[in-house]
C-alpha cells in the first residue's frame, strides 16, 4: 500500500522524488523519505507525517545536488508511524525502500541479530534491507536473489547499493512495481501517476524480476537471462490525474461518472447486444459454460459485486455466491469445473482478491478479472480480463471505479441471460438499451449536488448514522455506509429495512439520523413501513426515491428525488447522491477527503 519512486537521470533527483511522491501519497501518508546519492556515501532523509513535512525539512537543511535516488511515502504496517520507522531504511551497504509484508521477518530478523545486526525500528522493512546487506559481497543482483529465496511474503524493493552510484536495483513479489523509460532518465515506481509529469512508456515487472536501472538503460534479470523491458503507452494524461480545478480529487471524480461509464460500456455494444469479443478477448461461446458463478471482491468492489449477483440472478438465472475476498479461501469454497470465479478490484493489485485467484486456478477454475489497471497483477493472472476505463482514481475513497464496475456487471449479466437461452435477443437489446438510458441520466444525480449540501449541514457534529433499504438498495445502502464513514469518521451502519425489528430499532432513538434508500418500486410499500417504524421513534429521516414517487412527506425530513428509471438501473444513479452525501459531509467536518485516516487506495497486503 505504501508509494515508492526511483529515479537516475539528469535532473535534480529530490525535486523529481518530491514531485513522484506527490502522486503516490495516496497510497500512504503516515510517512516520507528519500536517500540520493551524494559524492561516495548515500544522503537520507525521512519524517512522519506528510510529504510535505519532508519537504520542509529538506527546504530548512541541506539538498544533495544529486541526479539518481529513490523515496518513500508509508502506510504503516509493521511499526507506529515514526521517523524512525520511516523509509528509507539505511545500511552500512544500502538504502532500500518497501512496500508490503514479509510473513517471516522475526525469523529472518533473529538470524540476523546472531550475526551481529541491531534494529532500530520496529518494521519488517528494515530486516530486508539488513537482509541483503548480509548477503551481498560487491553484486546486487545475487545478493537480490538469495534473499528472495529466504524472504516469504509479498515485496516491492527499491534499493541503492553504496558502491554502484547512479544506479537503482529493484524486484517485486506480490505488490506492484513498474519502470518507466523517458529522454535519457528512467524511473522506478509503484503506480502511473508517479511518472506521467515525465514519460508515458512504462514497462510492467513481473514477479520475482529483478531490474537494474542506470543513466544508460534499464535491465531486466528473470532466472538467468537479462532483457530490456518491453513498454507500454499510459493512456492516462497528466491532466486526468490532476484536479482540473476541483476542491478535491474525490469531487472531480465524482463528477468524471458519466464520461466513466460511456468509456466502459459504448465498445461493449454491437447491435444492441453486449459484446465482449472484439474488445476483451472473450469468445461468445464462452458465457455458455457455467451453472454457477462466484463473485469474489473486496470493499466497495464487494458492494458492486452484490448488485452483480442479484442481475445475474434475476436475468440469467444462473446461482452466484458473492464473498469478500478475505474470507473465500478460509471457507474451503466449493469450486466444481462449472463454475466461474469473477474477481472485481480496481487496481488490480489487491492482496486478498489476488489470493481468491490464485485458490481458484489451483482448483482448475475458470477466472474473470473485472480490472481499471491494465497489466496489474490480476489482469495478468486471470484467465480472462474485462478492463474498465475509469482512468486514473487518485481519492482513497472510490466512486467511480464502483459505477464502472457497475456497468460492466450489468453487460455481464445480460450477456449470460442470452448465452443460457433466459432471454431472446429483443429482451437483451431493450435491457441494454435501459443501460444506455440510464447512463445518459446520470448527470441529473449531479445535479443534487447543492441541495446534498444544503442539507448536510446538519451532519457537523454527528455521531451515529443509519442506512437502510431492500433488495439493491440494500447494497446501494452499503456503500454509501462506507463511503461515509471512511471519509467523515462518522460511526455509521447499513441494514436490510427488514432487519430492523431483529434487534436493530433498538437504537433508533429521537433525532437519530437514518438515510432510507427507496428506489425499488417493487419494494416500495414495504420500504415505506420501515420508513415509519423509525419515524415513529424519532428519527430524523432523508429520503431518497424516485421522481414521482407518492410517498406521505410527513415521514420524512428531507427528500432527494432521483431520475425515474427502471429498478435494476437505479444503483447506477443513487450511488451519486450517495457520494455526494459522504463528500460534503467530509469537507463540511474539515476530514483530509482524499486521504482519510488509516486508509490507502490500493490495499496490497493481507
Amino acid at each position: 500500500m505504501c508509494g515508492i519512486v526511483g529515479y537516475t537521470g539528469k535532473r535534480q533527483a529530490v525535486q523529481v522524488l518530491l514531485n513522484a511522491l506527490s502522486s503516490l501519497e495516496y497510497r500512504g501518508y503516515d510517512s516520507a523519505g528519500i536517500s540520493v546519492f551524494e559524492q561516495d556515501t548515500i544522503f537520507t532523509v525521512k519524517t512522519k507525517g506528510r510529504l510535505q513535512n519532508l519537504a520542509d525539512r529538506l527546504k530548512a537543511g541541506h539538498i544533495p545536488a544529486s541526479s539518481c535516488g529513490i523515496g518513500h511515502t508509508r502506510w504503516a504496517t509493521h511499526g507506529e508511524p515514526s521517523d524512525v520507522n520511516a523509509h528509507p531504511h539505511a545500511t552500512a551497504k544500502l538504502s532500500l525502500v518497501h512496500n508490503g509484508i514479509i510473513e517471516n521477518y522475526q525469523a529472518l530478523k533473529n538470524s540476523l541479530a546472531v550475526k551481529g545486526y541491531t534494529f532500530l525500528s520496529q518494521t519488517d522493512s528494515e530486516v530486508a534491507a539488513c537482509l541483503i546487506d548480509s548477503l551481498y559481497e560487491g553484486d546486487p543482483i545475487e545478493a537480490i536473489r538469495q534473499a528472495q529465496q529466504q524472504i516469504e511474503g509479498a515485496y516491492s524493493f527499491t534499493i541503492l547499493f553504496k558502491h554502484h552510484p547512479g544506479e537503482i536495483y529493484a524486484t517485486r513479489c506480490s505488490s506492484p512495481l513498474i519502470v518507466a523509460a523517458g529522454e535519457g532518465e528512467y524511473f522506478v515506481a509503484s503506480d502511473i501517476p508517479a511518472i506521467l509529469p515525465y514519460t508515458r512508456k512504462y514497462a510492467l515487472l513481473k514477479e520475482k524480476e529483478i531490474v537494474k536501472v542506470t543513466p544508460d538503460g534499464i535491465v531486466i534479470y528473470e532466472g538467468e537471462t537479462a532483457h530490456e523491458p518491453v513498454y507500454q503507452t499510459a493512456n492516462w494524461t497528466v491532466e486526468q490525474a490532476q484536479k482540473n480545478g476541483y476542491e478535491h480529487f474525490m469531487r472531480k471524480e465524482i463528477y468524471e461518472q458519466p464520461q466513466a461509464l460511456k468509456n466502459t460500456v459504448h465498445p461493449r455494444i454491437a447491435d444492441g447486444l453486449p459484446a465482449f469479443e472484439a474488445q476483451d478477448n472473450i469468445p461468445d461461446g464462452f458465457w455458455k459454460r457455467f451453472s454457477r458463478i462466484s463473485i469474489v471482491a473486496c470493499g466497495t468492489a464487494m458492494h458492486a459485486g452484490m448488485v452483480g449477483r442479484n442481475l445475474i440472478e434475476r436475468f440469467a438465472r444462473i446461482p452466484v455466491d458473492c464473498d469478500i475476498a478475505s474470507e473465500f479461501r478460509y471457507r474451503d469454497p466449493i469450486l466444481t469445473k462449472d463454475t466461474l470465479v469473477i474477481l472485481i478490484s480496481q487496481s488490480g493489485e489487491t492482496a486478498d482478491t489476488l489470493a481468491a485467484l490464485r485458490l481458484a486456478k489451483e482448483r482448475g477454475v475458470t477466472t474473470l478479472a473485472i480490472v481499471n489497471v491494465a497489466g496489474s497483477s490480476i489482469s495478468r493472472e486471470a484467465d480472462y480480463v474485462i478492463h474498465t476505463y475509469a482512468g486514473p482514481e487518485i481519492a482513497v475513497a472510490s466512486t467511480k471505479a464502483y459505477s464502472v464496475q457497475l456497468s460492466i456487471l450489468y453487460l455481464v449479466a445480460f450477456k449470460l441471460a442470452f448465452a443460457q437461452n433466459q432471454l431472446c435477443a429483443d429482451e437483451v437489446r431493450k435491457l441494454t438499451g435501459g443501460l444506455l438510458h440510464a447512463i445518459d441520466q446520470t448527470p441529473r444525480a449531479l445535479f443534487l449536488d447543492e441541495e446534498i449540501k444544503g442539507y448536510i449541514r446538519r451532519y457537523e457534529t454527528l455521531k451515529d448514522l443509519f442506512f437502510l433499504g431492500r433488495g439493491l438498495d440494500y447494497a446501494l445502502s452499503m456503500e454509501g455506509s462506507l463511503k461515509l464513514k471512511e471519509i467523515s469518521y462518522i460511526h455509521c451502519e447499513a441494514y436490510a429495512a427488514g432487519e430492523l425489528k431483529h434487534g436493530t430499532i433498538s437504537l433508533i432513538t429521537d433525532h437519530v439520523p437514518v438515510v432510507a434508500v427507496a428506489t425499488q418500486q417493487a419494494l416500495l410499500p414495504k420500504m415505506v413501513s420501515n420508513i415509519k417504524e423509525v419515524c415513529s421513534r424519532g428519527a430524523q429521516v432523508l429520503l431518497i426515491c424516485k421522481e414521482g414517487a407518492s410517498i406521505d412527506p410527513e415521514i420524512y425530513d428531507h427528500c432527494l428525488r432521483l431520475p425515474d428509471l427502471e429498478d435494476c438501473f437505479m444503483p447506477l444513479v443513487g450511488v451519486i447522491v450517495l457520494q455526494l452525501i459522504a463528500y460534503h459531509t467530509a469537507v463540511l467536518r474539515k476530514c483530509d477527503v482524499d486521504k482519510p485516516r488509516n486508509l490507502a487506495k490500493s490495499v496490497t497486503v493481507e
